[in-house]
């Protein structure tokens, strides 16, 4: 579950912020995770509620993953038809060519994060 490993490096993201700004207690953080960037939403929020488990000094106890999803879009460059790809090669509907452009849905980065400067 490559989502420990992820979970573990957007942790360690927010803290190193959260440490430069005197931010002692993180108590929520925002994802955008897209749809076919590889990454399962419901792994992250286990991973997180571990992370924040084990790590009380830097969480709140009520600290929260929250998980904005970007829906996938592609474009086929043969006949420029748009669609959702359920995956990143992914057949044009139209043309039944494997030729789709990903336009949206591989994101994954850290959105914000919450937290206060009582420990």
């Amino acid at each position: 579950m490559h989502e420990m490993a992820l979970m573990g490096d957007i942790l360690q993201l927010v803290q190193e912020d959260a440490f430069e700004k005197g931010i002692q207690k993180i108590e929520k953080v925002e994802l955008i995770v897209g749809e076919i960037s590889n990454a399962m939403p419901d792994a992250l929020r286990m991973a997180f509620d571990i992370f924040r488990d084990q790590n009380q000094h830097l969480f709140s106890g009520t600290a929260e993953l929250v998980i904005k999803i970007e829906e996938a879009s592609a474009e086929c460059v043969i006949c420029g038809e748009q669609y959702r790809p359920a995956q990143k090669i992914a057949l044009c509907p139209t043309c039944q060519i494997p030729s789709g452009k990903v336009l949206a849905g591989e994101t994954f980065q850290i959105l914000s994060y919450e937290g206060s400067n009582q420990p």
